[in-house]
């Protein structure tokens, strides 16, 4: 296998990985705000649920 080949392969990987993380945490997300918190699961999208979150943080 060609150091080029190589290269590009070892990036599709990560790429791939990199999208099933932001898949997996959009679904967990949604489970878990809609499933386990018994709101609508679409309002994981809303700024508002998230400046919520984030303030728990500061």
């Amino acid at each position: 296998m060609s150091s080029t080949r190589y290269i590009i392969v070892t990036l599709l990987k990560v790429l791939v990985v990199i999208a099933l993380v932001i898949i997996l945490f959009v679904a967990g997300t949604m489970i878990g705000y809609g499933v386990i918190g018994g709101g609508n699961p679409k309002d994981v999208f809303k700024e508002e649920i998230w400046t919520h979150i984030l303030d728990f943080f500061k």
